[in-house]
């Protein structure tokens, strides 16, 4: 069997993504050997997508199922505009696991776009499956390896950890048994945030099933919600969320608004399975 692909990154989140009508389903097995960087194409994920809905099924280098990925979409959009599904300054809703989310096609050079996104609402509410706490956690105390660390969770449709002052907390040597804490049956993305501005986080995320990367749209959007829920910023005005890979622009509104993210994404190659 052969598939087309397209190795597409956003902020260095880099990503294989093919179409859905080569695999009879979701094939994560297939997945994990195309995310090999030494015997496969080499990615963070792998992102199925259905053009005629349009969908977008993601797989981690791990073989895990995250419910959604934000810089991950911005590639999809990429992928649907160079296909003709979409043109520039119009909007397009993509299905995802953790439900639809509105894109619209800012720009496009190329291989290269710039992609405005409608994430769903931040939750700090508890949800049953990825965090068990009797209430919001915001700045609360968490033990991890005999250490106690301060973080707020925040839900993107994924579950984020979000711990501000990281480098004084020594965040960084604990992320990975954070993102396997059992208060988090589902594991948990862990950011590691500092606020460099009235307007600006410095930000690293240790993600689920991949371990640190360039960039976490769903990250940068839980940063950003965590750092108004704390009172570190203000609500309803764009905040510069600076990553390994590059700078996210995200608005929070009120709660129970959309998230909205702005980013880039830049095709790499493109190849035959």
């Amino acid at each position: 069997m052969s598939a087309a692909f397209d190795k597409i990154e956003g902020l260095g989140n880099d990503f294989v993504v093919v179409g859905r009508g080569a695999f009879p389903s979701v094939d994560v097995a297939r997945a994990r050997d195309l995310c090999d960087r030494h015997r496969g194409i080499g990615a963070d994920g792998v992102l199925f997508v259905d053009p005629s809905v349009p969908d977008m099924r993601v797989v981690n280098a791990d073989g895990s199922r995250p419910e959604m990925c934000g810089n991950g979409i911005r590639c999809v959009v990429l992928w649907l505009a160079r296909e003709g599904r979409v043109g520039v300054g119009q909007t397009i809703t993509i299905e995802t696991d953790a439900g639809p989310h509105a894109c619209t096609l800012l720009t496009l050079d190329g291989n290269e776009a710039r992609v405005r996104v409608a994430m769903r609402p931040y939750a700090i509410a508890p949800e049953a499956a990825l965090v068990r706490a009797a209430g919001p956690m915001l700045d609360a105390e968490v033990e991890v390896e005999g250490r106690r660390v301060v973080g707020s969770y925040v839900s993107m449709g994924n579950p984020h950890f979000v711990l501000f002052d990281a480098e004084k907390q020594g965040a960084a040597e604990i992320a990975p048994a954070l993102e396997r804490h059992a208060l988090f049956p589902s594991r948990v993305n862990v950011g590691l945030a500092e606020q460099t501005g009235p307007r600006a986080i410095a930000l690293r995320v240790f993600e689920r099933g991949v371990g640190y990367t360039e960039a976490c749209g769903t990250g940068a959007c839980a940063a950003a919600a965590a750092a108004i829920e704390t009172g570190r910023m203000a609500r309803g005005v764009p905040i510069e969320v600076t990553l390994p890979g590059g700078v996210l622009e995200i608005l929070v509104g009120e709660r129970g608004a959309p998230v909205m993210m702005t980013g880039p994404a830049r095709r790499v190659f493109g190849g035959v399975i």
